[in-house]
């Protein structure tokens, strides 16, 4: 089913009888009604159960569930286990970084089985990621432009038009309960979050910060006034607790790119360059980034450059900016869709030849170039009919779309191949 398909027909029951396996998911029902979906198709559908809010958001769930709720060096034997008893074909699950998955996808690599990722969509907002075995700087998508390129041959233009509203408020729900029933010693005694803070210190941040939205609306409008007329370039943050930079980049943290990044600006950016250090919207500021900025820069001897926005509507500011930087951001992405220059300084799906600037970052702010716009249009077309689905995790209308879609995708991979074809499910990976 191509990406792009809005009209959704009831399919016949599949002929091929297969078995799901999921674990972790989005912080929603999409990962039961999948499964709902897949079960009324004629497979087979599991779930283990790591927590509390795991199985809250399973209820209703068809197919056999189990918790596991031994400690962590019990883990490995238990899902192998589970995979033999249920003859497990493919394992679905968010998030293939967290130990937990980390080690079932070891098993399952082991046994032949299909492993398929998920995640917010590359494109934003009403996109779905769908990946076979990682995603990110695991992603099977290539990075050479000549791939890229006979990818591309013969689909249509990627759609940029949004068609769904996700439900932010929804997902702050559901958020907040998840998190406070895994604060429950029952029935999971062990359970370990992958996160790196306290629930209840993030949702202090991200509440002050809600508190303060007037204000840090404001703080962005100056700040794009401010730098109106003058070269400036923007550099997007993201979550420290996000595997994007665990997982896929070199750095322990956000401080060493900021100060790689300030360190830089201020030794090889013109003398009248400005850089917005754009803030994560989500980011808890446990760290008071509002404070850690301009000591960063002053120490750099650009107290006068460098300007902090905490909110502040996104395309306007790459729109008049040189240049992007991030460590691996989807806001590389999207500049790229803007026709900007973007630097990634980790690993990314978009770090590609022709698109993202290739040379050191002390290069960057003199040599950026806009990406090639044949190798872009053709980069979007692939990447968004072999790894997305049209959807979203929390509002209603979308999440149907989305749930549709992913059940189309997970059947249309077969655990045995080692590619598969634009449109459906992926590309050739050999």
């Amino acid at each position: 089913m191509s990406p792009r398909d809005v009209t959704l027909p009831e399919p016949e029951p599949s002929p091929v009888r297969r078995s799901f396996l999921f674990l972790q998911g989005p912080i929603s029902p999409f990962f039961a009604e999948v499964a709902a979906g897949l079960h009324a198709r004629g497979h087979a559908v599991h779930r283990i159960n790591l927590n509390l809010g795991d199985k809250l958001f399973w209820r209703g769930a068809p197919g056999v569930a189990e918790d596991f709720t031994g400690r962590v060096e019990a883990w490995p034997g238990f899902v192998a286990d589970a995979m033999d008893r249920w003859a497990v074909t493919d394992l679905v699950l968010l998030g293939e970084q967290r130990e937990c998955h980390r080690v079932a996808i070891a098993a399952a690599r082991e046994r032949g089985v299909a492993v398929t990722v998920t995640d917010f969509g590359y494109f934003r907002p009403d996109w779905i990621t769908l990946e076979r075995d990682g995603m990110g700087g695991d992603s099977r998508f290539p990075r050479e432009p000549e791939a890229i390129r006979a990818l591309a041959a013969g689909l249509p233009p990627a759609d940029l038009t949004e068609r769904y509203k996700d439900d932010f408020r929804r997902q702050a729900v559901w958020d907040v309960l998840y998190h406070l029933a895994n604060m429950l010693p029952w029935p999971f005694p062990h359970y370990r979050s992958h996160h790196l803070h306290h629930p209840l210190a993030t949702y202090a941040g991200i509440g002050w910060r809600l508190l303060r939205r007037g204000a840090e609306r404001a703080e962005g409008a100056r700040v794009l006034a401010h730098v109106q007329g003058k070269p400036y370039w923007v550099f997007a943050m993201q979550m420290e607790t996000d595997f994007s930079i665990r997982a896929y980049s070199d750095y322990p943290d956000m401080d060493t790119p900021l100060r790689e990044v300030v360190r830089s600006f201020a030794q090889h950016a013109p003398r009248d360059g400005q850089l917005i250090v754009k803030v994560h919207p989500l980011d808890p500021c446990l760290k008071r980034w509002g404070r850690r900025i301009p000591a960063i820069a002053a120490a750099a001897g650009v107290t006068e450059r460098v300007h902090v926005a905490h909110h502040g509507t996104l395309d306007a500011m790459i729109a008049g900016s040189r240049a992007v930087v991030t460590v691996n951001s989807t806001v590389g992405l999207r500049a790229i869709v803007m026709e900007r220059p973007a630097k990634a300084l980790g690993r990314a799906v978009w770090d590609v030849p022709g698109l993202a600037h290739q040379g050191a970052l002390d290069a960057f702010w003199a040599e950026a170039a806009a990406p090639d716009a044949a190798l872009r249009a053709d980069f979007l077309a692939a990447l968004q009919a072999t790894t997305q689905v049209r959807g979203v995790f929390y509002g209603e209308a979308g999440r149907r779309v989305g749930v549709a879609e992913a059940v189309a995708w997970c059947e249309a991979l077969r655990p045995d191949a080692a590619a598969v074809t634009p449109g459906a499910t992926g590309f050739d990976a050999a």
